[in-house]
């Protein structure tokens, strides 16, 4: 049975393939040019109108609108429901490819089903840390999008590409995509959901738009939700095993509470991770800043991400925020003791969140007039095993490092942390006393 990208394209093949004209295509309940309208794409028949049609070209209404059989369509929505599962719960890369399997699966006679595929295939590839084809594949679906508002909405995409295009490096880019997505944002006048949550967590990173993301944390707040892991994983099971009993419709319906069960701690998870965001700007530009809501938020988010042992990296960062904002308001001795809580939890773990906490334990040593090159050595030692890649927050902390080398004076090993504050960024330096410029790093 042919099969058409578009409804109109399906009745027309359809009709021609019957040797039928548009008028005896009509019959009496419709008019000829109303058929042509809807072969042409500007009119969508109603669902009574569907089945008139399904009836007279002899294909089911299921067929006609959406171009594939009921069974093949049930079993193609349970594959993409196990792979948003694999996505959040199970390996991205397996993830990756059950979307790809579903668009090869579901051609460009089914664009919409091969759309979302292609969209959790692009979810599914940033989440494995593989942003240059995550933006490549993003890209390609917004231009899809601007052509085709039918099948996919271009304004999560712009909001995934702001995202994208910051942990790439280019900060320009991202500050203008988070600024496209703003305006349309607040001209529908959202602040809960969770294109407004992901949208917040992207210009909280960007440091822009900060308003919005204070009007999505009042909407929202923190809420405190349980970890429902080993549930989602039995309804997943459940449904993989529906499945091989050849039961489809039973094992969507079980993916679907799985994914469901899933979606309260996603929604917290990104809500704690604005806040610490938040609190971590506020403990950046204390001057004038209501330090007591930036703890308040980062203990709060804390508390969330303590609950799911998934979040354990995260849930470290927000003891660090949490300490950086205790030591802006003067208590170096709570400061200390959060930092040393964080690197208790990140034993054997390098890089910049590791290093972050000894900065503070560092400045805290500082702070009391007191030799903080121990610390500042460690950090130094962590930062080091990070890749070399391009990677903004290293380029961050390593600016941070240097300034505190120049608080202890040595210009020596302050001048390196700088220059490798510029390699973090793709800047090789080799003059002597070269200063990473803030415009790099911040």
């Amino acid at each position: 049975m042919p099969s058409q990208g578009t409804i109109g394209d399906r009745v027309r093949a359809l009709r021609l393939s019957r040797r039928m004209s548009q008028a005896q295509l009509a019959g009496p309940d419709l008019s000829d040019s109303y058929v042509s309208l809807i072969e042409s794409g500007k009119r969508t028949p109603t669902p009574v109108v569907a089945r008139l049609l399904a009836e007279r070209l002899g294909c089911t209404t299921e067929f006609l609108l959406h171009g594939i059989e009921p069974r093949q369509r049930i079993d193609t929505e349970l594959g993409l429901r196990h792979a948003e599962l694999e996505l959040h719960h199970g390996d991205p890369a397996m993830a990756a490819d059950r979307f790809s399997d579903i668009v090869k699966a579901a051609g460009e006679d089914n664009a919409m089903l091969a759309a979302h595929a292609r969209l959790g295939r692009a979810r599914a590839l940033e989440a494995q840390g593989r942003i240059g084809r995550a933006v490549e594949a993003y890209e390609r679906l917004r231009r899809e999008a601007g052509a085709h508002p039918e099948r996919l909405a271009a304004l999560p995409l712009t909001v995934a590409l702001c995202r994208c295009y910051h942990r790439a490096g280019d900060l320009a880019r991202a500050r203008d995509l988070g600024a496209h997505a703003l305006s349309r944002v607040e001209a529908l006048g959202v602040t809960q959901g969770e294109l407004a949550v992901e949208l917040a967590a992207a210009l909280a990173e960007t440091e822009t738009g900060l308003p919005f993301v204070d009007r999505v944390l009042v909407a929202n707040g923190l809420p405190q939700v349980e970890d429902r892991t080993t549930e989602i994983l039995a309804l997943w099971q459940a449904s993989v095993t529906a499945a091989e009993g050849e039961d489809s419709a039973l094992a969507v319906q079980l993916a679907e509470d799985a994914i469901a069960a899933g979606r309260p701690s996603r929604m917290a998870v990104r809500m704690a991770r604005i806040a610490m965001t938040w609190a971590k700007i506020t403990a950046t530009h204390p001057e004038d800043a209501d330090l007591d809501r930036a703890n308040a938020l980062a203990a709060s988010a804390g508390s969330v991400l303590g609950a799911f042992p998934a979040e354990h990296l995260d849930h470290a960062r927000s003891l660090i925020v949490m300490s950086s904002v205790r030591l802006r308001s003067g208590d170096t001795e709570g400061a200390a003791e959060l930092a040393n809580r964080a690197l208790d939890q990140l034993v054997g773990i390098r890089g910049t969140i590791p290093a972050t906490a000894y900065l503070v334990l560092a400045e805290v040593h500082l702070a009391r007039s007191q030799s903080a090159t121990a610390e500042l050595r460690k950090a130094q030692d962590l930062l080091s095993a990070t890749g070399p890649a391009p990677d903004r927050e290293a380029a961050r902390t390593w600016r941070e490092l240097g300034d505190l080398w120049g608080q202890a004076g040595s210009r020596e090993d302050q001048s390196k942390a700088y220059r490798r504050a510029l390699e973090a960024v793709g800047v090789h330096a080799n003059m002597p006393g070269v200063v990473a410029p803030a415009v790099l790093t911040r």
